[in-house]
């Protein structure tokens, strides 16, 4: 990914929208294909049940080994072929799928867009990508378009455009675009969840999500290939990172099923925290030191949904600070908190003070949890990518909806660019567009799956 390839879809994308009338334009990019036969567009996209998974994986670096591994440790799981631009990283996922007693996957990197020749040649059921974020859009449509179902690693798209084309793609071909957003799996989201579908917290009002990460060495310290990650912050400014804040309020709070983001005004405070860094550990004359970074150290969002509901959204990463994400969700009757995960329920705590998830654990645990525990113990980010994964791949066995669909996708990715648009016209409100084009308000919410 180059500096200037980044600024050229920035350019493109302001001047097609414009910049004097950004709300007006993403109104009308909402209403989107309205010539489209909405009676004949499914609510949800579904599939007949499989008897196996085929895979193929594009991208087998970190992330993406990570999901190799549970794969393999899940039932029913054929990884078929794998894609990589590093020739050393195919022959090690295949060397660890040959030692798991599977049948040694076809390799594929020939160059950057040799899934393309992975989707034409393979008989898959499934690719998923763990890629740069540019990349995301393209393997997924290159996967729906030859046949397959797509999972993609977060975020779905950075553009409302390539948000659009996954929606419009997916329902053209009738395939699964699902994006792995691994924090709606954490325990504490799966018990709010659980405990808002059976009315503990009365009524959602309001929620809290971000990313709050020390990214500095990650995205200055050559950890992702070839820098990729630090470009996204010389080039934009905004919420670049919504999903694992956005995720799980998004599902109590019924997006795109009952309720629909509105609008968002965005804000985002000066850059310092990368300069500073580069130059205290790179040196006066490294390049990532003598750059510029468009990204504010702190992003602060505020969305309305269309039932009035509200969420803050903050994305903070170029700064020294513990891990957090805030996990708030807020109702009529009680509220829940991340980090600790806490609780406070009228009518059952004491006071005004919180009270710990053990609490509240063996009345509300959500049934993923409690049924494959065990399977998911060790693996990454304390068993939530286990779950997501092992979800995913039961959902197609089973031939029933995904708990994360491209509408979600679509909706929760979009916020990236939306926040961008906000912030460079000083904050002034931005419309979000609905990928569903009416359809939230008849779709029902997403249940307590049993596990």
């Amino acid at each position: 990914m180059s500096k200037n390839h980044d600024n050229s879809i920035s350019r493109r994308n302001f001047l097609q929208m414009g910049m004097g009338s950004v709300g007006a334009a993403l109104l009308s990019g909402s209403t989107r294909n309205l010539d489209h036969n909405l009676k004949t567009r499914p609510a949800v996209i579904t599939n007949d049940p499989l008897k196996k998974v085929r895979m193929g994986m594009v991208g087998v670096g970190m992330m993406g080994a990570s999901h190799v591994r549970n794969f393999l440790n899940i039932d029913r799981v054929e990884i078929r072929a794998i894609c990589d631009i590093i020739p050393g990283k195919v022959e090690r996922i295949q060397k660890w799928v040959a030692e798991a007693g599977q049948p040694r996957p076809r390799g594929y990197s020939r160059g950057e867009y040799d899934f393309k020749r992975m989707c034409d040649q393979e008989d898959l059921d499934l690719v998923f990508t763990a890629t740069p974020w540019k990349w995301h859009v393209p393997v997924c449509v290159a996967a729906m378009t030859s046949g397959k179902h797509a999972a993609t690693e977060v975020p779905a798209a950075v553009t409302v455009e390539g948000c659009w084309q996954l929606v419009e793609t997916a329902e053209k071909y009738q395939k699964h675009c699902v994006m792995m957003e691994n924090c709606c799996y954490s325990r504490h989201a799966l018990m709010t969840l659980n405990m808002v579908r059976r009315g503990i917290l009365g009524e959602i009002i309001h929620g809290e999500g971000g990313y709050l990460h020390d990214l500095r060495n990650y995205k200055l310290g050559g950890l992702y290939e070839k820098d990729w990650r630090v470009y996204h912050s010389m080039n934009r400014n905004g919420n670049l990172y919504p999903t694992h804040g956005l995720g799980p309020i998004a599902q109590c709070m019924d997006i795109n099923r009952g309720d629909a983001f509105d609008y968002l005004v965005s804000m985002s405070s000066p850059s310092r925290g990368l300069q500073e860094y580069a130059r205290q550990k790179l040196g006066p004359d490294h390049p990532f030191t003598r750059a510029e970074y468009a990204l504010g150290d702190v992003n602060t969002s505020l969305i309305m949904t269309q039932k009035g509901k509200t969420i803050f959204l903050s994305h903070d990463t170029n700064l020294p600070r513990p891990y957090s994400r805030f996990d708030v969700v807020q109702g009529t009757r009680g509220i829940t908190r991340g980090y600790p995960p806490r609780f406070h329920i009228e009518g059952r705590t004491e006071g005004h003070g919180w009270e710990p998830i053990e609490k509240y654990q063996p009345e509300f645990d959500h049934p993923l949890w409690t049924r494959i525990e065990k399977q998911a113990r060790g693996a990454g980010h304390g068993g939530m990518d286990y779950i997501e994964d092992y979800r995913l791949i039961q959902s197609l066995l089973r031939g029933e909806p995904m708990d994360m669909d491209v509408y979600d996708a679509a909706a929760w990715s979009a916020v990236s660019q939306l926040t961008e648009k906000s912030v460079a016209d000083r904050s002034r409100p931005v419309k979000c567009p609905d990928f569903t084009r009416g359809m939230w308000k008849t779709r029902s919410p997403l249940g307590v799956v049993p596990g």
